[in-house]
């Protein structure tokens, strides 16, 4: 006698996810990821960077304070790795070496210098130096396209997205109709 409460058929569902990552590993220049968001931020962050800089450096008289000294620290290391960033999706760098995590790298450092330029523009805003007041805002406006910047490497890792190249889902599923045996 069957028992009444296992009904006398059920389905297996069996699905299967994989994906294909389509990279191109030569190093050639590609200027389209200027046109691309994350291009637009990283040449307004460089030339944030480098605005905040000037103007720290225009005051000649306190140019060597520690408020500016801290100013020039977190501006011109912004300049650079970001710069470095750049050239990197540029010539296609980044997508050579597409096992290391760059997305994560990204999104640390965004973040961070996010929340050190925070420090930076507010103790230089707080010298009351003209020059300094100029600095604070570019390293505000710095802040934010830095804050941005984080904010989409973070939706991309979440997304699973590659830094550059294609990442293809493919999704197979299988249904299985079973049938048990009759009782004896």
């Amino acid at each position: 006698m069957a028992d009444p409460g296992f009904p006398g058929q059920h389905t297996t569902t069996t699905t299967v996810k994989s994906s294909n990552t389509t990279v191109d590993t030569t190093i050639r220049f590609d200027s389209s990821y200027i046109k691309t968001i994350p291009g637009y931020l990283k040449i307004a962050a460089i030339a944030l960077n480098l605005l905040g800089f000037i103007c720290i450096e225009a005051s000649s008289v306190f140019s060597y304070h520690s408020r500016g000294t801290w100013f020039n620290f977190v501006s011109m290391t912004a300049f650079w790795v970001t710069g470095i960033l750049l050239a990197f999706y540029l010539f296609h760098i980044i997508e050579r070496y597409y096992r290391i995590p760059w997305l994560k790298f990204e999104f640390i450092y965004c973040a961070l210098w996010a929340a050190l330029y925070l420090i930076a523009a507010s103790l230089a805003v707080t010298f009351h130096v003209e020059a300094y007041i100029a600095a604070g805002f570019f390293g505000f406006c710095a802040m934010v396209v830095y804050a941005i910047d984080a904010f989409l490497k973070f939706q991309a890792i979440k997304t699973g997205q590659l830094a550059q190249g294609e990442r293809v889902l493919n999704k197979q599923s299988t249904t299985t109709v079973t049938t048990p045996s009759a009782y004896p």
